[in-house]
């Protein structure tokens, strides 16, 4: 958990801007600076800033903060070099500038002492409470670049889960909230993430199995793939993503760690936090309330998706005062990664004009 200090020290938070080498795009008319945000812990938050080379107003008409999920850091989520494989591009190519963030144990960002020991010599690290100091860290930052006094936010599964418990608490902060395939509550049951699952203790039903989980997880290259390649009902797995993106995303996911390749096979690290933040949410254990969400709220969610539920979905925009719910049919939990017409251009027309509006 995020410690009183930490959350004071937000105050004295210092951007630190360091330049980043060029790198390629899938549209090579957008600029990309990779920033980093000091901490008063010691620690930094990765950053990148993508936009259209027009917009230099100091002051940007929009600012959108990305947040990746539970295990995929932000740039393999957000912004692979790959067409069709860049949500931050499209958007930046709408008008919008956009920021990627790694919470603190992703990507570029920091990574907890306890990540360089075993996993089983640490519970669950990055728990919602340090993903809320980090996002509130990061759209400190962005109002600081920019100007603006509100930051929309668009967040990806667990991502959408910590962004609605940072908005919940900085309405204030926040002009409008996106969440994608994301867990919150509304039923007790769950397939494979709850009661009866790998993550429950045998011996305490009802339980999060903490010592199993550890600290920390590994994944492997092949890990990402089951549970889209059985979302896409056809045999040919190509109709329903472009097999250019599922390469891309497993290569980013992999270069996100400078470890991976010191294991045999190749795998790299994430908290397990989120994991231990599903398993409550899959038992209907919230941790914010969607009714103190006071800016738009968009959930969106995929008719073949495996870990949000639609009770969660509906919940959700039932509870929040200015929500609307969009139904994706067809498309897998990795909806803005799927091909355009396998959902992704419904969800992203959604998306931008739900930003606009």
């Amino acid at each position: 958990m995020a410690s009183t200090l930490y959350m004071a020290g937000l105050l004295l938070l210092a951007a630190a801007v360091i330049a980043a080498p060029s790198v390629r795009a899938a549209n090579p008319g957008l600029q990309r600076q990779d920033r980093f945000v000091d901490l008063p812990s010691n620690e930094r938050l990765f950053v990148r800033e993508v936009r259209r080379p027009d917009d230099t107003a100091a002051t940007p008409a929009s600012a959108v903060l990305l947040l990746h999920g539970a295990r995929v850091p932000g740039l393999a989520s957000f912004d692979l070099p790959v067409p069709g494989g860049s949500l931050a591009a499209d958007l930046a190519a709408a008008g919008h500038r956009v920021y990627i963030l790694d919470l603190r144990g992703y990507g570029k960002s920091s990574r907890p002492a306890a990540m360089e020991a075993p996993a089983s010599a640490s519970s669950p690290l990055m728990r919602t409470a340090d993903a809320v100091a980090d996002i509130a860290a990061a759209v400190a930052a962005i109002k600081g670049w920019t100007g603006l006094a509100q930051v929309s936010l668009l967040g990806w599964a667990t991502g959408g889960h910590w962004l609605g418990a940072y908005a919940a608490a900085h309405p204030q902060e926040v002009r409008r909230l996106v969440v994608v395939n994301t867990l919150y509550g509304g039923s007790d049951k769950h397939p494979t993430l709850g009661a009866g699952s790998s993550l429950e203790d045998p011996k305490r039903p009802g339980t999060l199995n903490t010592a199993g989980l550890g600290g920390w997880r590994l994944n492997t290259r092949e890990s990402l793939y089951g549970a889209w390649d059985s979302s896409i009902p056809d045999a040919d797995k190509s109709t329903g993503r472009d097999p250019a993106v599922a390469n891309a995303y497993g290569d980013a996911a992999l270069a996100s760690d400078e470890t991976s390749t010191t294991r045999t096979p190749p795998s790299f690290r994430a908290p397990s936090g989120a994991m231990a933040d599903a398993f409550e949410l899959a038992m209907d254990r919230r941790q914010w309330r969607a009714a103190d969400l006071a800016m738009p709220v968009l959930v969106i969610r995929s008719s073949r998706d495996f870990w949000s539920r639609p009770e969660d979905a509906a919940t959700l925009a039932r509870e929040a005062p200015q929500a609307e719910l969009l139904l994706v049919e067809g498309a897998t939990h990795f909806v803005h990664l799927d091909r355009a017409s396998a959902g992704r251009t419904v969800f992203l027309d959604a998306v931008l004009k739900f930003l606009t509006d």
